[in-house]
């Protein structure tokens, strides 16, 4: 067994969210560069440097990639052989939050109430929290701050099986389409098949923390993930909603199984940042 101070994971949640709002992945960036050569509009070309230079920017002066820095969604991998001491494993990543979105002047963006008082909390907490028990004794923990420009683009939909691969595509295709310029394209699409309602909608969330340099390993859905690329990239909505070849970056698919009378699909839209960080303690 080993012990794990509650402390640590405070301060790497406190690092992980000022390093999620500030600095492009790699893979994203690399696909912007890649897509100014691609793309065909002028002004998709022109919107496409712009999103690099300011990527450039925002590690050069560490400053937040976009205003809208999101609500926190944390994703922990917690080694079963692992014992949290010195305080509450959930408090331990609130206060992380808090202080990340504190020290690192992020925008802070969630209220107490989502209907009635719609008070801001003023630390950006709660954080949206998932944490999944594996073998071993590490802690692995994944920050990505979801803005709602995209999050608000993002559906769930239970068609019956007949739907079929081509029902899906149409989902999945549509859904993008009709987001326009909400959630300021180019962007990484995530798809969850399968499992029930949440299930789908968890692995929608998840496929986004997967580079989009890499397809799902089974052929059948890395086969998909590419024709639902082409697909959203005939649309035509282009960088920033103004027309172009380039619509998204990626489409990642994660499926699991389900019930034989369903056919489960969640779509969860990401701006082009996709941002996310992590650390394994």
């Amino acid at each position: 067994m080993r012990n794990l101070d509650a402390a640590q994971i405070t301060d790497a949640v406190a690092r992980l969210c000022i390093e999620a709002n500030y600095y492009l992945a790699d893979d994203i960036f690399h696909a912007l560069k890649a897509g100014v050569v691609r793309e065909e509009s002028p002004l998709g070309k022109e919107i496409l440097q712009q999103l690099v230079d300011n990527a450039c920017i925002a590690k050069n002066e560490d400053l937040p990639l976009c205003q809208d820095t999101g609500m926190a969604v944390v994703f922990v991998e917690l080694g079963q052989d692992v014992h949290i001491t010195g305080g509450d494993l959930n408090e331990a990543i609130n206060k992380g939050i808090a202080r990340g979105y504190t020290e690192g002047y992020l925008r802070k963006s969630v209220l107490t109430d989502p209907l009635f008082s719609r008070k801001n909390t003023g630390d950006n907490t709660p954080g949206v929290i998932h944490i999944s028990i594996v073998p071993g004794e590490k802690c692995k923990i994944t920050v990505a701050p979801k803005g709602f420009g995209s999050e608000n683009m993002s559906a769930v939909k239970m068609m019956p099986p007949s739907a079929g691969v081509e029902g899906l595509k149409k989902f999945v295709v549509d859904t993008v389409a009709n987001a326009g310029s909400n959630p300021c394209p180019p962007v990484v699409v995530g798809v969850g098949v399968g499992g029930t309602f949440e299930m789908a909608a968890l692995l929608a969330k998840k496929a986004l923390l997967r580079p989009i340099t890499e397809r799902n390993p089974h052929p059948e859905y890395a086969k998909l993930e590419t024709e639902l690329l082409e697909l959203i990239n005939k649309t035509g909505v282009g960088p920033q909603g103004l027309g172009g070849r380039i619509t998204a970056l990626a489409v990642n698919v994660n499926y699991y199984p389900m019930h034989i009378a369903g056919l489960a699909c969640a779509v969860n839209i990401n701006c082009h940042a996709t941002r996310h960080a992590e650390i394994e303690l």
